[in-house]
């Protein structure tokens, strides 16, 4: 048996392979510089270019670019009307900004536990969290696996409540044949460097509802029902704030590399699904991890590839084996500490540990594992052997 790196041996890798990393090549640079060259910075045609092309790609009649995936949350959950009184339901696993936006708009967070198997939001866990105060249900598409649309969609027409998707995962998934992005009220995507596509930071919100289109974009854009570039072709100065917004534009030079990226998704999705092929034949072979599963209605994105550890098979907690295969150069992760048992919820909305246990004990067994389309095979492969060597090393 080798000896571990973290016991001194020799590491898998030298160089450490980062659990997820942006593509950017020669022509993105191109579509950049020559936005930068361009009239518009902000405010321009590449936003509307943008835009377009991302409605059509995830079959929404309406795409509102914003300048990050936080941002398209907030700017969601506005436009949703959540309030000071009103409570949404969201799902313990996932990153702290789905439940944030419902307390930007003085909204309560009420956490719901999640499936043993895929780890999204349990459909059955609603009904028990359902309140006279309900006002939408935020779902989280997690690793880029869709969640059930259907029963989602049905409880919140039952209950007359909005249903935002939290879809930062799975640009590109699909559930039952139908693209994520056109499938709740309102849809939101992240363009941060480590998703499918990258704009630097950005983040976008789709919806097939016009009325709410319009008011997104005042949303974000201080509350000002006209931009710059509206004025400048009415030949006009004159501009009112009707409601309050935020300064939530993103620039004429990120949709331009937002644009080229997407021209090449279909390539970054080929590429991370083929990874994940890899990933799932060899640890059906290695015992102490398990992958998550994945629903025959889903066509999944793979924003992330998270294996649990079976640690009744291990000599060694979750934090051991990270540090090892860290230690190897595997950079490695973890998605995510429940939202809920972070101390800000805790000390202001009073949440707790046993609030929500399938997700508090899959989370002791976490790990994302490096995916990205750039990886090379010898990448892949040493991902494989670290995770074997630290597997068969921690082996009772």
């Amino acid at each position: 048996m080798k000896k571990l790196a973290v016991d001194g041996g020799v590491p898998v890798r030298v160089k450490m392979l980062p659990y997820g990393h942006q593509w950017i090549d020669d022509q993105d640079i191109v579509a950049v510089v020559n936005t930068l060259r361009s009239d518009w910075l902000t405010t321009g045609p590449r936003i509307a270019e943008f835009e377009a092309a991302f409605a059509n790609r995830v079959g929404a009649k309406y795409a509102i670019a914003v300048s990050s995936g936080t941002a398209a949350l907030h700017a969601a959950s506005h436009v949703a009307g959540i309030q000071l009184g009103d409570e949404v339901i969201v799902p313990a696993i996932t990153f702290v900004a789905s439940a944030n936006c419902v307390v930007y708009c003085g909204g309560t967070p009420i956490f719901a536990d999640v499936e043993p198997g895929t780890l999204l939001l349990d459909p059955n866990r609603l009904e028990e969290k359902l309140t006279k105060k309900t006002k939408a249900v935020i779902s989280v598409d997690y690793a880029g696996h869709p969640v059930n649309y259907d029963h989602l969609h049905d409880f919140c027409n039952q209950h007359n409540l909005v249903f935002i998707s939290d879809a930062c995962h799975a640009l590109g998934a699909e559930y039952w044949g139908k693209k994520v992005g056109s499938l709740a009220d309102l849809n939101t995507f992240s363009f941060h460097p480590v998703k499918h596509i990258s704009t630097g930071e950005g983040g976008m919100i789709t919806t097939n509802g016009a009325d709410r289109a319009k008011a997104l974009r005042i949303f974000r854009s201080h509350g000002i029902a006209t931009d710059h570039r509206q004025r400048e072709e009415a030949n006009s100065w004159f501009y009112e704030m009707v409601d309050l917004g935020y300064n939530y534009r993103i620039t004429d030079f990120q949709c331009a590399l937002g644009l080229s990226q997407l021209a090449k998704l279909e390539n970054f999705l080929k590429r991370r699904r083929a990874i994940a092929v890899q990933y799932d034949k060899a640890f059906s072979q290695i015992q102490g991890v398990q992958p998550l599963s994945v629903r025959g209605d889903a066509t999944h994105a793979y924003h992330l590839y998270v294996i649990r550890l079976d640690l009744e098979a291990l000599k060694a907690t979750r934090q051991d084996v990270y540090r090892a295969l860290r230690a190897e150069g595997i950079g490695v992760n973890v998605h995510y500490i429940p939202v809920h048992l972070h101390p800000f919820y805790q000390n202001q909305f009073g949440t707790k540990k046993g609030d929500c246990p399938v997700a508090e004990a899959a989370y002791e067994r976490l790990l994302s594992l490096p995916i990205f389309p750039s990886m090379r095979d010898r990448d892949i492969e040493d991902v494989i052997a670290a995770v074997f060597k630290v597997c068969e090393a921690y082996r009772r």
